[in-house]
């Protein structure tokens, strides 16, 4: 996530960004190191409702890795890999499974 906070920073590096991000204990602030001109706020916990990243989460393990078995972490990585340059390339299909009418 802090490697993941960092390239975001780099992409925008003029901008203020406020991150909202799940509370998983691997994003808590005292674990990530938040670049400067960057602020995380939490989402309340067991409120997948707000969070509309879990869709993709949903539709890439359907599509990418469902009954699949993997041989090593850098097989799972590639994998991933493949699948965020499919979100990337379309994002019409992160638009259609992300863009709750109230948002």
């Amino acid at each position: 996530m802090t490697f993941f906070l960092r390239h975001v920073r780099e992409s925008f590096p003029d901008a203020f960004i406020l991150m909202v991000y799940d509370g998983a204990p691997g994003h808590s602030p005292g674990v990530l190191h938040v670049p400067d001109h960057m602020m995380l706020v939490t989402l309340p916990p067991y409120s997948p409702e707000l969070n509309p990243s879990e869709h993709i989460w949903d539709d890439m393990r359907e599509k990418f890795f469902g009954n699949t078995v993997f041989n090593s972490m850098n097989a799972v990585r590639d994998q991933l890999c493949i699948a965020m340059n499919h979100y990337a390339d379309h994002p019409e299909t992160v638009r259609s499974i992300t863009a709750f009418p109230w948002i």
